[in-house]
C-alpha cells in the first residue's frame, strides 16, 4: 500500500467499519428517518452523499485520474490532431433511471486534462432519463480524452450506488434497521470506487481492505487448526485497535468464537430459518456479539435474512454484479441549447 493509499484507509476507517447496531423495538423502528425509509435519496440524503466527497484525498484522486488515463492513452491521440484543440463544451445525459454518484472521480479526471465541470445535480440525487447532469467546458481534444473515462467511471460508480440503495429499501420495506453492508469483493483497482458507491447509496461499505478488521474465514480456522486457536490468535493481534469478526457454518462453531473473544460472528451460506434460530441461540447467550448475515443474498430474497437478531446483511452482488448506468457525453455548438440527440 502506498503512502496514499495508506492516508484514505486511515481517514475513512471509521466509514467503511461502523460498527453494528442492535436491534431496536418496532415503536424505534418506526421513528426511522426518512432518510433510512426510502429507496431514492430525498434532499436530505441527497446533501449527506454530497459531504461523502471530503472522505477522498484530492492526491489519491490525481493519483487514480491519472492511472487511469495513462491505461486509456500510454502514447499517441492521433484522434487529437482531428479534434484540434479548440475550446469547447459538452452536455453529460442520463439515460438510465438510478442513483447519481462518483462526481469527485468525474471531477478529477477532467481537471487532469485541463477541462472544468459545472454541474446541475447533487451527488446522490434521484435520476430519472432522459437527465442533464452537468456540463464540461475545454479543448476539444482534452474533452474527448478524458470522455470514456470518465463516463466509466461515472456509470460503474452509480451503479453500485442504485444496487445499494435498492437494497437499503428492500431491508427498511422488511421493517428491518440494521446494516445493510458491501463486501471486500470489488474490481482490482476500481475499489474506492465501489466503496464510495454503496456509500452514496445509503449502505455501508464494510471493511476498505484486510487492515480494516481481523476477518477469520474458514479457509484460517483450517490453517490455525480451529475455531478457538484461530479466535485467540486473532484477538491477540488486534489487541484494542481491532475488533475480530469469524466466520462460521454452525451454531456451535459460533457460540466457541463468541466464547474466546468475536465481536463479530458471520453466518455464512445459511438457509433463512437456520439463520434465524441460529442468531437467535448465539445472542441469547452473547447479547452483544454483532451477528451477520452473508452468502447467496440477493436483492429479491433479502427480505427473508432480515429478524431481530441480525445486525449486518452483507451482499457481495452489489458490487460484483450492480449493473453500469448509461450516460453520455455529447458536445454542442456555443450559444446553442443542448438538446439530447433524438433516437432514429
Amino acid at each position: 500500500m502506498d503512502p496514499e493509499e495508506q492516508t484514505l484507509a486511515i481517514l475513512i476507517l471509521g466509514a467503511f467499519t461502523e460498527p453494528p447496531r442492535m436491534p431496536v423495538h418496532p415503536r424505534q423502528e418506526r421513528a426511522c428517518t426518512a432518510v433510512e425509509q426510502t429507496h431514492w435519496p430525498p434532499a436530505r440524503a441527497a446533501a449527506k452523499a454530497a459531504g461523502l466527497a471530503l472522505l477522498l484525498p484530492p492526491t489519491t484522486l490525481a493519483a487514480l485520474a491519472d492511472s487511469w488515463l495513462r491505461e486509456d492513452c500510454p502514447g499517441p491521440n492521433h484522434a487529437a490532431l482531428v479534434t484540434g484543440a479548440a475550446p469547447s463544451q459538452a452536455v453529460l445525459w442520463a439515460k438510465s433511471p438510478g442513483v447519481l454518484a462518483g462526481r469527485p472521480f468525474f471531477d478529477a479526471i477532467f481537471a487532469r486534462v485541463n477541462c472544468q465541470v459545472s454541474w446541475f445535480l447533487p451527488e446522490g440525487s434521484k435520476l430519472v432519463p432522459v437527465a442533464r447532469v452537468a456540463e464540461v467546458r475545454g479543448p476539444a481534444h482534452c474533452l474527448l480524452l478524458g470522455e470514456r473515462v470518465a463516463l466509466n467511471t461515472l456509470a460503474r460508480c452509480s451503479g453500485v450506488a442504485s444496487a445499494a440503495a435498492a437494497a437499503v429499501k428492500a431491508a427498511r420495506e422488511a421493517g428491518w434497521a440494521g446494516h445493510v453492508a458491501g463486501t471486500r469483493k470489488t474490481t482490482p483497482g476500481f475499489r474506492l470506487v465501489e466503496k464510495y458507491g454503496l456509500l452514496v447509496g445509503g449502505a455501508k461499505a464494510h471493511r476498505y481492505d484486510l487492515g480494516g478488521l481481523v476477518m477469520v474465514k474458514d479457509n484460517h480456522v483450517v490453517a490455525a487448526g480451529g475455531v478457538e486457536k484461530a479466535v485467540r490468535g486473532a484477538r491477540q493481534m488486534a489487541d484494542f485497535a481491532l475488533k475480530v469478526e469469524v466466520e462460521c457454518g454452525s451454531l456451535q462453531d459460533a457460540m466457541e468464537a463468541a466464547e474466546v473473544g468475536a465481536d463479530l460472528v458471520l453466518l455464512d451460506n445459511f438457509r433463512p430459518e437456520e439463520l434465524h434460530s441460529t442468531a437467535a441461540a448465539l445472542k441469547a447467550r452473547f447479547p452483544g456479539v454483532g451477528v451477520e448475515a452473508s452468502g447467496g443474498i440477493t436483492l429479491e430474497n433479502l427480505p427473508r435474512f432480515c429478524g431481530p437478531h441480525i445486525d449486518v446483511i452483507s451482499l457481495g452482488m452489489l458490487t460484483q454484479a450492480a449493473p453500469a448506468l448509461d450516460f453520455s457525453l455529447k458536445l454542442f455548438a456555443e450559444g446553442t441549447t443542448p438538446v439530447y440527440p433524438a433516437l432514429p
